[in-house]
């Protein structure tokens, strides 16, 4: 597509002139006569490029053109024309953000090169733009998915920790995705170009743990038949994530205590010292507190991995998530199996949120796959989610645990109805907003605001298969 070229000049011959060169040069290009058409084009449709003159006869001037621009879309490039004697003035633009100026009489050559270069950077921005909004979008908090008070928090408390080195303690129930914080805080880190290892503690034999931990020296016991580096080594630069760490046995318990107070250890049957620069991030659904008092884990290391703690909800407990989850895993299914995604129906977004959801956020994914893959129709209808276990009653106040206060009960009762009916109400409008607030009975301002409120997203209620 041609760069778009928004020349403001009140001498007609200068225009028709720059107007002419810029054609021949491929750009797309629009005339203002005034500033305050300048203005008003710049606020029906973006620009690449704006070059304006310093000096527009009555009315506003060309600053004032250079200050709209910046306001409207700060990566838009303005470029100022000088009269002879101008300079200072033209500095003065350049300050407040003008990429270039060029003095009258002008030379075309000139006058392409600043445009040009100019456009050039303009390319840049928007690249380095698009660029930091696919990493916010892909490695930040893109596979921790909630929009609720809840998890806002962890994502704030991910954001202040993740470039520090501070151990971190991440708790939860199993399904509520501790390992994608450990995740997110090694994304957001310095470390992220180094390794991210994770370790399932309870998953490994007591015999092999302090093996797979630190390694092994050839011959250390039967079987060793060479040396094999342990997952601290292998996370050297980069962050180890050590899960269900309250099943971890005592004696390995000593060893990972000296890592992080000496950051070294010695492989099994080894003598030689290893140095590694590691942080720790672990996790465990026991109650590390009564573990403690009982003997089982280690004090010490306790206090040394919860130096920041997080707590992860459970999804009974932000239900007001489980709508915007459950779009988001059959579109992540249908985008890997490469099919269009199926619909939810309303039966079955009202049933999804009167479920217990024991297993959390794991179980909810299995329950939308499986539906999703059995479904015969093109709509995910409540018999095809065939969800075992605990149904809540259709208030889904009543769902959530008796410890969450009366008021933050029923404002996630509340938000969990809105958003579902709302994302639900748009969908079936295409997103058009005046649309959906006719259908359902509300004014379209306030349908504006609630969707603000609710933080809702034209990709919640978009269908990528059209």
């Amino acid at each position: 597509m041609s760069a778009r070229v928004l020349i403001v000049e009140d001498e007609k011959a200068i225009q028709l002139a720059l107007r002419g060169l810029l054609r021949r040069d491929g750009y797309d290009v629009d005339l203002a006569d005034t500033g305050e058409d300048a203005l008003r084009k710049l606020s029906e449709k973006p620009y690449d490029l704006v070059i304006t003159d310093l000096a527009l006869g009555r009315g506003i001037s060309g600053m004032d053109v250079l200050r709209a621009s910046k306001e409207a879309r700060a990566e838009t490039a303005v470029v100022m024309i000088t009269a002879h004697g101008s300079e200072k003035v033209a500095v003065e633009a350049m300050k407040q953000g003008a990429e270039d100026y060029v003095p009258k009489p002008f030379d075309n050559e000139e006058l392409r090169v600043v445009v040009r270069r100019a456009l050039e950077r303009t390319q840049l921005q928007r690249e380095h733009r698009l660029l930091l909004e696919r990493v916010e979008r892909d490695l930040s908090f893109e596979n921790l998915i909630g929009q609720g008070r809840a998890m806002k928090q962890i994502f704030e408390t991910i954001q202040k920790v993740a470039e520090t080195d501070l151990s971190v303690l991440v708790r939860g129930e199993s399904g509520t995705g501790k390992e994608l914080v450990a995740q997110a805080l090694h994304q957001r880190s310095a470390r992220r170009a180094k390794p991210f290892v994770a370790v399932n503690c309870a998953a490994i034999s007591k015999e092999l743990v302090e093996s797979e931990l630190f390694g092994h020296e050839k011959g250390a016991f039967t079987g060793a038949d060479a040396r094999r580096v342990g997952k601290f080594e292998a996370a050297s630069g980069g962050t180890i994530f050590l899960d269900e760490i309250g099943d971890m046995a005592p004696e390995t318990q000593a060893k990972v205590l000296r890592v992080l107070q000496e950051k070294s250890f010695e492989p099994v049957g080894g003598n030689r010292v290893v140095n590694v620069d590691v942080r720790v991030v672990a996790a465990t659904h026991r109650d590390l507190e009564g573990e403690v008092k009982n003997g089982r884990f280690r004090e010490d290391l306790y206090y040394r991995l919860k130096v920041v703690e997080m707590t992860l909800p459970p999804l009974r407990e932000r239900l007001e998530d489980v709508p915007l989850l459950a779009e988001r895993f059959v579109h992540a299914l249908a985008e890997r199996l490469g099919r269009a995604p199926k619909h939810l129906s309303n039966a079955a977004l009202a049933r999804l949120t009167r479920h217990a959801w024991r297993g959390n956020v794991r179980e909810l994914r299995n329950a939308i796959e499986r539906a999703a893959v059995l479904a015969g129709g093109p709509e995910i209808e409540v018999a095809d989610l065939a969800l075992e276990g605990e149904e809540l009653p259709a208030d889904v106040g009543t769902s959530l645990s008796i410890g969450v206060p009366f008021r933050d009960a029923k404002r996630i009762t509340v938000e969990s109805f809105e958003r579902a009916y709302l994302m639900r109400a748009l969908k079936e409008h295409g997103g058009n907003v005046s649309r959906t607030a006719e259908a359902i009975g509300m004014v379209r301002q306030s349908l504006q605001q609630k969707i603000r409120e609710l933080d809702l997203r034209s990709e919640d209620w978009s269908d990528e298969s059209e």
